[in-house]
């Protein structure tokens, strides 16, 4: 699905040097900076959003959990 991006001057430039000293397509290039970006964010902030449910836990417990405690 086509989406439209307003980029800065220099990440423009940035994007063009890139696509032809690889002779990769902007579009893939942008893409992947998007793949990235997102997973990045996803392990980010979903991670967050996972942490206080197990900040208060002791390795003990964290082990018995897992399977891998006595």
């Amino acid at each position: 699905m086509p989406h439209i991006l307003r980029l800065s001057r220099e990440l423009e430039a940035r994007l063009e040097r890139l696509a032809e000293a690889t002779g990769l397509s902007r579009s893939l290039l942008i893409e992947r900076c998007l793949e990235g970006g997102v997973a990045a964010l996803e392990a980010e902030l979903l991670m967050e959003d996972a942490q206080p449910t197990r900040a208060g836990a002791s390795i003990d417990q964290l082990l018995r959990e897992s399977g891998l405690g006595a």
